[in-house]
């Protein structure tokens, strides 16, 4: 168990405190010159990976990222935060803007192959897209045990995880046998800030360059987006006096 390795997918996405606006063409959202950051969901599967590093039961971390030039960034702060080192699939212009869960996932599958890893660890989500596709998608291509929405990990003997996991219902838990997926729910943990130090010696960590035809990967286009549209404004609600008036208000309107 000590000799652990994982992998943790690190998506760039537009900063959670950005307003996000669709463009005038409605054919995506703009992000130029809009702050990106790391997704909040896969700092949190950062986190995990370092803490089980500091209770001796991981021997290095690799942060991996699918996108433009800038995903270095994201990198870079998932290597200040502990990370040893990170794989950059790079991935530019149209490609990018069709990039889906299915090709992130043969992506992730394919270079937990090549390093060996024994432990895939991605957030449950993007803030961006919302999809909570990406980690059954990854144990579905390497035939994995997978352990989504977990809010706590334990170490289970010498080849197994035990992983706390919200559901509808409430709360379950669920044995891995190792090598699985495991995808970040919000109450895993909370993730640290990276220090100055650390910031520092981020930048000496190396960044290993690759592009999805190096992995055997094809990121052709499965969709067409038609069009991006805002959402319909809400209209204003009204008070009524009576229970009649709320039953006669919603005949009205066609909703009874």
């Amino acid at each position: 168990m000590a000799s652990l390795r994982i992998l943790v997918g690190c998506k760039r996405v537009i900063d959670y405190a950005v307003k996000v606006r669709v463009k005038p063409d409605k054919t995506g959202v703009v992000t130029d010159g809009v702050k990106h950051s790391l997704n909040p969901f896969d700092e949190i599967a950062i986190e995990e990976a370092v803490r089980l590093k500091e209770k001796k039961l991981a021997s290095e971390i690799i942060a991996v990222s699918c996108g433009p030039a800038a995903c270095q960034e994201t990198l870079r702060t998932a290597l200040a935060m502990g990370a040893d080192r990170a794989i950059h699939v790079e991935v530019d212009g149209k490609d990018y803007e069709t990039l889906q869960p299915i090709h992130v996932s043969k992506v992730l599958a394919k270079l937990a192959q090549e390093e060996k890893v024994d432990l895939v660890v991605v957030g449950k989500q993007a803030i961006d897209d919302d999809c909570n596709q990406t980690a059954q998608m990854t144990a579905a291509v390497l035939d994995w045990p997978q352990a989504t929405f977990a809010s706590k990990v334990e170490k289970e003997g010498e080849s197994a995880l035990k992983v706390l996991r919200e559901v509808d219902g409430g709360m379950e838990n669920i044995l891995v046998k190792l090598p699985a997926v495991l995808s970040a729910d919000l109450r895993l943990n909370e993730p640290r800030y990276a220090t100055l130090p650390n910031i520092m010696k981020a930048k000496k960590k190396p960044i290993v360059k690759k592009k999805p035809s190096d992995l055997g990967v094809d990121i052709s286009s499965r969709i067409e987006v038609i069009s991006v549209e805002d959402p319909p404004v809400r209209e204003a609600g009204s008070k009524v006096e009576t229970v009649d008036e709320l039953i006669s208000k919603l005949r009205e309107i066609g909703r009874i």
